[in-house]
């Protein structure tokens, strides 16, 4: 059976099911290919459910900033309980290089409109009572960030673009993609699809989509393991992130969700290459140790469960978005890095618009950092 569209998506996860909401939206025939049984099943339903628009890369901070206006409002312009919660993102500083860095973020968000302070150690004190005082010089802290759930958040989009009219075509393996005579045409297991505009927001697959229509895609999925305790009473406020790096791992984060659990991950150091999502029995003794050394109030807590999820990650930890010269009908939204939740709703809206044509002046500052055939050798210090 051989259907048309305006745009095929290829993935309906956090980025592919935004996207169909968007552009389905605004009236076009569109369809997501994905090759599980429904919407969210790889690495959304991995994700840990931050929101944050404090971003070092302004293409970031500007996508990021737009999501939280749609996820912070979703219930009240919908009627849908996604778990928003404006708890907060902080990055507390523990030696004065970090400081340094993270006074000249405040200072460079701050005057594009970022609610972004830096402070005092018994100020973030009070914002997370308990945390390890010893040699703290401060903290960043914007209190608009938020995290909300990303099961509720996708099933709540995907039966939007439903009810807008998208389709989509599930348990379908993308098994080629031509491009001919101005038309795309999908090649599936069971169908085959034909759509004037392609976007490839295929997550771990992102290089094999790419390659069909041969071009190069320098996205590699590493995997990231986290865990959720069981849930108590609310006592401490902003997700912390501590970018210090040690021998087993660069950095790691926890927060504490709308219904009181506490949600933990780290970046492993070596990363882990490939799309194995058995947990592994390294994660909680290595992510435990640094946790209860920054914050021993977590000491009783009992751990729930563990998983592993993969970030599709570029050379420069920055995602890929935006066409090519030589196809300007072919969109890529992949690449990103463990961000795509985050990042999902506002992109979705920005992936609308290049279909559309009606890009703004930050959407063109925006993908100038998202280029698919740029410098990857300069990465984002906040990653």
């Amino acid at each position: 059976m051989s259907s048309n569209f305006d745009v095929i998506v290829i993935g309906a996860g956090s980025v592919g099911v935004p996207a169909v909401m968007s552009l389905s939206k605004d009236k076009k025939k569109i369809l997501c290919i994905d090759n599980m049984s429904s919407a969210g099943q790889v690495n959304n339903k991995r994700a840990i459910g931050g929101v944050r628009a404090t971003h070092s890369i302004f293409g970031k901070f500007k996508v990021c900033q737009r999501s939280i206006e749609i996820l912070s409002t979703w219930k009240e312009l919908y009627g849908d309980d996604i778990g928003w919660l404006s708890n907060g993102y902080s990055f507390p500083a523990y030696t004065e290089v970090i400081e340094k860095f993270l006074l000249s973020l405040v200072n460079e968000r701050s005057t594009l409109g970022l609610n972004i302070s830096y402070v005092k150690p018994d100020e973030y004190q009070k914002l997370v009572p308990g945390i390890l005082m010893e040699g703290l010089r401060g903290a960043t802290y914007s209190p608009e960030d938020g995290s909300c759930s990303p099961l509720l958040t996708c099933n709540a989009m995907f039966f939007k673009s439903i009810e807008y009219g998208a389709k989509y075509a599930f348990n379908e393996i993308v098994l080629d993609v031509k491009y001919d005579n101005s038309v795309f045409v999908v090649q599936t297991n069971k169908n085959k699809y034909s759509s004037e505009y392609l976007i490839n927001a295929s997550g771990n697959n992102a290089k094999t989509i790419s390659e069909m229509l041969g071009f190069e895609c320098p996205v590699v999925p590493d995997s990231h393991e986290a865990a959720i305790t069981e849930p108590v009473k609310r006592f401490f406020g902003p997700m912390v992130v501590d970018l210090r790096e040690d021998m087993d791992s660069k950095n790691f984060y926890f927060y504490q969700n709308n219904e009181g659990q506490v949600i933990f991950c780290l970046t492993p150091e070596p990363l882990i290459y490939g799309v194995d999502s058995d947990a592994t029995s390294e994660f909680l003794p290595l992510c435990a140790k640094r946790l209860l050394k920054v914050y021993p109030r977590l000491t009783a807590l009992k751990i729930r469960r563990q998983w592993r999820g993969q970030y599709p990650m570029t050379p420069d930890a920055s995602p890929i978005i935006g066409h090519y010269d030589e196809n300007k009908k072919f969109i890529q939204a992949v690449g990103m890095c463990g961000q795509g939740f985050m990042m999902g709703p506002g992109l979705g809206e920005l992936l609308n618009r290049i279909v559309n044509n009606n890009l703004t002046e930050d959407d063109l500052r925006t993908l100038k950092s998202f280029e698919p055939r740029r410098d990857f050798t300069k990465g984002e210090e906040i990653k």
